[in-house]
């Protein structure tokens, strides 16, 4: 049976009213994401307006990130920015992010102080990166320490076998690929990643004992992969003081004669206007395909990663 004329006519009025509101749907969601990237990069770069604190936040897992070191290099220049706050939240990451992180905050502070304040978590490559600080400040209930490197890996041969999968390797030299899940591992292979781990903890160690001014004795207590509270880091030397940014600006103003009441800025790395799939993978709660939720490469400054 046909539908009347005025039926037909409703619903292609309908189809086009659903149609132009779909439209407008996808327009304001990609208005939303133009202006959520140009409020960042209104954030990261603000208009000098006078002297200020830039505070900066170092959260996740740490990577090399050229980005984030670009805005620290542009702190150091920066003649406004008078002092540095790094909020540490972070169980850490790769070695090099760590070791990055710590040198460029070494270099600003060779300019103008520097001041950590651990969060919740501040382990392994996140104290790396607090010890490039003046001062560190933590809460009594922070987790910090874990002191030390891991490389880490599976060996799946058994599963292998079981299933009837036989791995196929050709390599120039024994320690090449070291260590391969598909493969047991020798006690040479063991001992050569050993070898690289043990270095680069030698090169950790060293440096909080510096910064830290600890003796052989009492870096051997802390260095050894344990966590800490942040009560206990102080007893051990590990921060200066419990507290948070108001601690932080007291500080300032005893030490550097910068204005307890001064202005504080939050500055983050200027992002590239491309970085739509960040944007929209926030907006759609897609973490699970984020970057820092894969597995890091290299060696690991980090304690208890947990999957997003």
């Amino acid at each position: 049976m046909a539908l009347p004329t005025d039926s037909l006519v409703e619903r292609k009025q309908l189809k086009r009213q659903i149609m132009r509101w779909r439209t407008v749907a996808i327009v304001s969601v990609a208005l939303a994401v133009i202006g959520l990237l140009g409020l960042q990069n209104e954030e990261l770069s603000p208009v000098s307006t006078g002297d200020y604190i830039a505070r900066v936040d170092v959260n996740a897992l740490v990577t090399d990130d050229r980005k984030r070191n670009e805005m620290l290099q542009e702190l150091k220049k920066d003649e406004d920015v008078k002092a540095v706050l790094v909020y540490c939240d972070t169980p850490g990451g790769t070695a090099v992010g760590g070791e990055e992180l710590y040198l460029q905050l070494r270099d600003i502070a060779s300019e103008k102080p520097v001041v950590a304040l651990m969060r919740d978590v501040c382990t392994s490559a996140g104290y790396m990166t607090a010890i490039g600080a003046d001062y560190i400040l933590a809460r009594a209930g922070t987790i910090t320490g874990s002191i030390g490197v891991i490389v880490q890996s599976v060996e799946v041969t058994e599963l292998a076998d079981k299933i009837g999968v036989k791995p196929v390797i050709v390599k120039s030299a024994p320690l090449k690929a070291t260590p391969n899940p598909l493969e047991k591992v020798t006690e040479d292979q063991r001992e050569a990643v050993k070898d690289v781990v043990n270095d680069f903890y030698r090169y950790f160690a060293s440096l909080v004992q510096q910064r830290r001014n600890l003796s052989d004795q009492q870096l051997e207590i802390v260095a050894d992969g344990r966590i800490f509270s942040g009560a206990q880091a102080l007893e051990y030397n590990l921060i200066d003081a419990i507290g948070g940014e108001r601690e932080a600006l007291n500080w300032l103003a005893e030490n550097h004669e910068l204005d307890a009441g001064a202005k504080v800025r939050t500055v983050q790395p200027k992002r590239e206007a491309a970085q739509w799939w960040k944007a929209l993978e926030q907006m759609s709660n897609l973490s699970f395909l984020s970057e820092s939720s894969l597995t890091l490469d290299g060696m690991l400054l980090i304690w208890q990663p947990v999957p997003r």
